[in-house]
């Protein structure tokens, strides 16, 4: 069942992400977009996406630095596990409590307001699902495994992050997470869940960066002035005089 739950599952989940976001890109160009609904309220928008899309960059980043930095580098630059810990949960927390207030306003604002309302989807509702449960998950492993220590402090940059860099390495060793807390495993599996379905939903705009606008010609906007010239301009239905 580990092998299941730690190796295939996640396999699964990370070839639809790739295979997805290709399929959508191929052939679904004009809803590879935000939807944005800007226009229909901006009051709660300005207060909710930057929390949201700020403490998710703190939460990616904590999670790359974690997941894929071994503790023998930071050991040899001199970062000791306790200074390492503190900056970890600190950062985490902030991170998370940002990202999490910022989910409940855009979520508080798309159940209130009737046009947001109306244009939310049923792959919205199944991706903030989604999110919310990995966010409060990531949370709650922060609180009860690095500062309450329920059932002892729990190491996880040597369980959890090895199996996820030897699931890279596509040498995955499914007894790492299975001696994790629960936690952790539901952590994991939820996000991988969330990887499945990122294709599918507005999530796809993460990977959408206007570079082309750095290199694109400017656009020239001319008038036409009338006086210039003796002729009045021509319509286009008019025929041509012979």
């Amino acid at each position: 069942m580990n092998e299941f739950l730690f190796v295939v599952v996640p396999y699964i989940c990370l070839t639809t992400f790739v295979v997805g976001h290709l399929w959508r890109y191929r052939y679904d160009k004009f809803g590879w977009t935000t939807r944005s609904s800007q226009l229909y309220e901006n009051r709660l928008l300005r207060i909710g996406s930057p929390l949201f899309h700020f403490g998710m960059l703190g939460v990616v980043g904590g999670h790359i630095i974690g997941l894929l930095v071994p503790q023998s580098w930071t050991d040899a630059i001199g970062i000791s596990e306790h200074s390492y810990h503190v900056v970890a949960v600190t950062g985490g927390l902030l991170a998370g409590v940002a990202a999490l207030a910022g989910m409940v306003i855009l979520i508080y604002r798309r159940r209130t307001v009737g046009p947001v309302f109306s244009a939310t989807t049923r792959m919205d509702k199944v991706m903030y699902a989604f999110l919310a449960v990995v966010i409060v998950l990531g949370m709650w492993n922060t609180i009860a495994g690095s500062i309450m220590t329920f059932g002892g402090e729990y190491n996880y940059r040597e369980g959890v992050s090895v199996w996820y860099r030897s699931f890279l390495a596509f040498q995955p060793d499914a007894s790492l997470m299975a001696s994790a807390p629960l936690g952790f495993q539901l952590h994991a599996l939820a996000a991988f869940g969330l990887f499945a379905l990122w294709p599918f939903t507005r999530l796809v705009h993460v990977f959408s960066a206007p570079v082309g606008y750095l290199t694109r010609p400017y656009i020239v906007y001319r008038s036409r002035d009338d006086q210039l010239g003796s002729h009045r301009p021509r319509r286009g239905w008019d025929r041509i005089s012979q």
